[in-house]
């Protein structure tokens, strides 16, 4: 019977490591992505040497500046983490055709071909990522997508020098379900906060203790979610590695390191990320027809939809109402997300014919080609979009 060899990368407080590499003088200093002093904002990422006091991602500025007083705020280099991460998604392409890549810095592939031990492959794996691009990485292994992810994830949680892990975790065949027994409940993929809650009600604590649960009482407690959950305790899990086989495409996307159900905050993540998406379009000289999103939930589950536009964009407004149009076709009120993502395809270099009704668009256009020269020349913080001055405007009670 063939075994199944799948890897769990994941790059370690990869923003950060980035932003190390652009200034070593922040190599093994308390510093943070995002967030920006007197604002709302949120932390986006934070080096491990900040982790120590407590910060983390999606903690507000305000928040982390009182947990280490010295914190180092650092503006985000987008095009820089994306030219990083493309590196890296090349190296682990070259080990495997099957690939499912999660988010900007971390994905499943599936190794069961190669004849390398997972050990061995994860070895090669992280060399190669540490020498060639000179960021660390963390990889998990295991005969599923289930196991491989939380035994990464514990690795790494083993880690408590304030110095990135690079770990490397191997759960081997027919270990499975003893390697996932003793850890909480909260480990598994699936539980939040209300379900670890209610098990814990039940005197279910670790992994182990659902594992032994019968599938017919936790069905009758929990509905059908009550068996899945009994069978990932037990270490079962027949997914297999999603490729995706997508068109040209320009996209941007989000992982939360805390999930979220918050609406009005992944609504301005949506803005962001197409607003993003505007600028490469322009910057590339095309349009776009359809217009994608993708929403990740907290047990991985994932979902995309898309739009094709009556012409193509490449405007900021129209990528923004489109995403937020599909967002709320599949937004599940109090549903946490992991990831978010905003997409578009269907290029042309042909110039939009506007007609007199839409002079509106054009003069966006003007200005957002004015705005994109600007923050080329002076860097992105040199304008801001409306949506993201929002949060200024209430905390300091208007401009």
């Amino acid at each position: 019977m063939r075994v199944r060899k799948i890897l769990h990368m994941d790059l370690d407080a990869f923003f950060c490591s980035v932003e190390e590499l652009r200034d070593p003088s922040l190599k093994g200093k308390a510093f943070a992505v995002g967030g920006q002093p007197g604002s709302r904002g949120v932390i986006s990422t934070a080096s491990y040497a900040a982790r120590k006091f407590g910060v983390h991602s999606a903690l507000p500025t305000g928040q982390a500046l009182r947990l280490c007083p010295g914190l180092i705020l650092v503006s985000s280099f987008h095009s820089g983490y994306e030219e990083a991460s493309r590196r890296v998604m090349q190296i682990v392409g070259d080990y495997s055709p099957l690939v499912e890549t999660l988010s900007i810095d971390e994905a499943f592939l599936d190794v069961s071909d190669l004849q390398d031990t997972p050990l061995q492959i994860a070895r090669s794996l992280q060399s190669r990522i540490n020498r060639e691009t000179n960021l660390p990485c963390s990889i998990g292994a295991a005969t599923n997508m289930l196991v491989a992810k939380i035994a990464n994830d514990h690795g790494k949680h083993l880690h408590k020098d304030p110095t990135p892990p690079n770990a490397i975790t191997i759960v081997e065949p027919g270990t499975e379900a003893a390697f996932l027994a003793p850890l909480t409940i909260d480990a598994l993929w699936g539980v939040g906060p209300k379900t670890a809650e209610r098990l814990t009600a039940l005197h279910i604590h670790t992994i182990g203790d659902l594992a032994d649960q019968s599938l017919d009482d936790m069905a009758r407690l929990f509905g059908q979610s009550g068996r899945d959950l009994v069978e990932r305790a037990r270490g079962i899990d027949t997914r297999e590695v999603q490729v995706e086989h997508e068109a040209k495409s320009i996209s941007q996307e989000t992982t939360y390191d805390q999930d979220t159900a918050d609406e009005e905050y992944l609504l301005k993540t949506i803005r962001r990320l197409s607003a993003n998406v505007g600028s490469q379009l322009r910057k590339q000289g095309i349009t776009a027809k359809t217009i994608r999103i993708k929403i990740r939930w907290a047990n991985f589950e994932t979902h995309t939809r898309q739009i094709a536009l009556a012409q193509p964009t490449d405007c900021d407004s129209v990528i923004t109402s489109s995403a937020i149009e599909l967002f709320q076709k599949i937004w599940a009120e109090g549903k946490k997300v992991r990831l978010i993502g905003v997409g578009s395809a269907q290029f042309s270099q042909e110039p939009v014919q506007l007609n007199l009704l839409e002079k509106t668009d054009d003069r966006e256009k003007r200005l957002l080609r004015s705005v994109d020269e600007l923050r080329e020349r002076f860097g992105k913080q040199i304008v801001y979009h409306g949506f993201d001055l929002d949060s200024v405007k209430k905390h300091k009670g208007g401009l």
